[in-house]
C-alpha cells in the first residue's frame, strides 16, 4: 500500500497506475461500510486509491468539523488489510491554498432533504468531489446508498459536467440491529444506541407498506413519524417520501420512490434511506 501525502505525490503515483482505477473518497474514520466499497473496488480495478480528507468546506459554522472523528493509524491498518493500493492524504492548504475561490454547484436537487436542512452542504461536497476526480482521474468512483442524496448528487455532476466516469452506488452496510454505518455512530450514548434502530424499523415499516399496496405516500410518512415517536429520545428533522431522481415530495407513488429521514438522537443526526419500488 502506498501512500500520497499531497496533490503532487498522488498525481506522480497516479501516472504510474495500472488502468482502471477506481476511487472511494472518504473523511477518514472508517468503518466495514467504507471497507466494503474498498473491497468492491479493489475487485474491479487493477489499482484501487481510497482519499482520507476531512473537508472542511462541507461542514456549516455550527456543525462537527472540529470534533469529527479522526484516527489516522487504525484507518491505515483497516485499508492495508484489504489491500487498498494508494491512501490519499491531503491537507486542507493543499486542498484549498490561499485564494481559493472556485466552487461546483449543482442546482435543483441540492437544495432539498439535506440541502435544506443544510444549505452550505453539497457545494462543498461537490466541489471537494470534483477536485479529487480531477486528482485521481479515476474510471470509478464508489458511494454508499446510505448518503443517497449525496449519490444522486454527485451523479448528476458527474453526467452535466460530462466526466469519463462511473458513479457506482452500492447497498448500504447495517449493523445486525439494522442500524446504518456511519461514522456518527461513535458519538451515540448507549441509551441512545438501543434507541437508534427505530430509523430503520420505519424504513422497514414503508417498505412493507409498499409492498403491501399502499401507495398514498403521506400514509407512508406518517406511519414512519408514528413508529419513530413511540422513542422518546429521537427528534425527528424530516421524514420524507420522494421522487428518485428529482427528490421532490409526491403524493401518490409511480414507480420507484426514495423514503428518507433524518433523526437526532440527542447530538447526533442520524440519516437513512429505503428504495420503494
Amino acid at each position: 500500500m502506498q501512500i500520497a501525502r499531497s496533490i503532487a505525490e498522488m498525481k506522480a503515483l497516479r501516472s504510474k497506475c495500472a488502468e482502471p482505477v477506481g476511487f472511494v473518497p472518504t473523511m477518514g474514520s472508517l468503518h466495514e461500510g467504507h471497507l466494503e466499497l474498498v473491497r468492491i473496488a479493489v475487485r474491479d480495478n487493477p489499482v484501487a486509491v481510497v482519499s482520507i480528507f476531512v473537508n472542511p468546506t462541507q461542514f456549516a459554522p455550527d456543525e462537527d468539523y472540529k470534533a469529527y472523528p479522526r484516527d489516522l493509524d487504525r484507518d491505515l491498518a483497516m485499508l492495508d488489510q484489504v489491500k487498498t493500493g494508494i491512501v490519499f492524504i491531503p491537507d486542507s492548504q493543499d486542498m484549498y491554498a490561499d485564494g481559493y475561490n472556485t466552487w461546483v454547484d449543482v442546482n435543483g436537487i441540492t437544495g432539498k432533504l439535506e440541502g435544506k436542512a443544510r444549505p452550505t452542504h453539497f457545494r462543498g461536497v461537490t466541489t471537494v468531489c470534483n477536485k479529487l476526480f480531477n486528482i485521481v482521474q479515476p474510471h470509478q468512483a464508489y458511494f454508499g446508498q446510505k448518503d443517497a442524496q449525496q449519490a444522486i448528487v454527485i451523479q448528476k455532476m458527474a453526467a452535466d459536467l460530462n466526466m469519463n466516469l462511473e458513479v457506482v452506488v452500492c447497498p448500504t452496510i447495517r449493523e445486525k440491529d439494522g442500524l446504518a454505518m456511519s461514522s456518527r455512530n461513535t458519538y451515540l450514548t448507549g441509551s441512545e444506541r438501543i434507541a437508534a434502530p427505530v430509523l430503520y424499523r420505519s424504513l422497514c415499516l414503508a417498505s412493507d407498506m409498499f409492498s403491501n399496496g399502499e401507495r398514498d405516500a403521506g400514509v407512508i410518512r406518517k406511519a414512519m413519524i408514528d413508529l419513530i415517536s413511540q422513542e422518546a429520545a429521537a427528534k425527528i428533522d424530516y421524514v420524507s417520501v420522494a421522487d428518485l431522481q428529482t427528490l421532490s415530495e409526491v403524493d401518490k407513488i409511480e414507480g420507484n420512490a426514495l423514503a428518507s429521514l433524518a433523526v437526532r438522537l440527542g447530538k447526533p443526526r442520524l440519516i437513512d434511506n429505503i428504495i420503494l419500488g
